[in-house]
């Protein structure tokens, strides 16, 4: 959402190259753009980035961004991309990636909401916490547009409240122990 693209560079460019797990990506684009997103991300760290297409294999250390007017899901081991209705005003939105991660993995998800506008994430971050998955906040005083941080953190019970630079350091590091202990990890 607002403000997501500068904080969601900010963060790849500080996660290391070995990242054990799969970074899924909602930000509120339109309709009609000409989805460059994912040239943009891949140039700001070393992880590669690409558009998330149905039915592809889920695999770790790669960043998958939604496709312009479609929702991005997960399904046990798999990506599905959908044109469903609309959530909070914006195709795609982050509840519906959220939801059926936190479905299909339950507590091996990390949910992360960066900077945005409204109140997009928090159901579905609401969702990850109820499946014992993990939740993770932008500090909104660093945050470009904190209404998304805000909601989230008055409406769930967030385990972390950081700005992108220690979120670019607990991040590896939760996703180890997940690992470790889970084997695979969705994010």
């Amino acid at each position: 959402s607002a403000g997501g693209i500068e904080a969601l560079s900010a963060l790849l460019a500080l996660l290391p190259a070995d990242f054990p797990a799969a970074i899924f990506v909602v930000i509120h684009i339109a309709a009609d753009s000409p989805g460059v997103l994912p040239t943009i991300l891949a140039r700001a760290g070393v992880l590669p980035v690409e558009t998330a297409k149905n039915g592809v294999a889920i695999l770790p250390g790669r960043v998958y961004v939604a496709p312009p007017d479609r929702h991005l899901v997960l399904e046990q081991g798999s990506i599905r991309i959908t044109r469903g209705p609309k959530e909070n005003r914006f195709r795609p939105a982050v509840d519906p990636l959220f939801r059926s991660a936190a479905q299909a993995y339950g507590e091996r998800v990390i949910g992360v909401v960066l900077s945005g506008s409204l109140d997009d994430g928090t159901a579905g971050l609401w969702a990850i916490k109820d499946r014992c998955g993990l939740a993770i906040v932008q500090e909104p005083t660093e945050a470009a547009y904190p209404s998304m941080p805000l909601s989230a953190l008055q409406y769930v019970e967030v385990d972390y409240r950081v700005t992108i630079a220690e979120m670019a350091r607990l991040l590896p590091q939760l996703v180890s122990a997940v690992v470790a202990e889970k084997e695979a990890v969705a994010v």
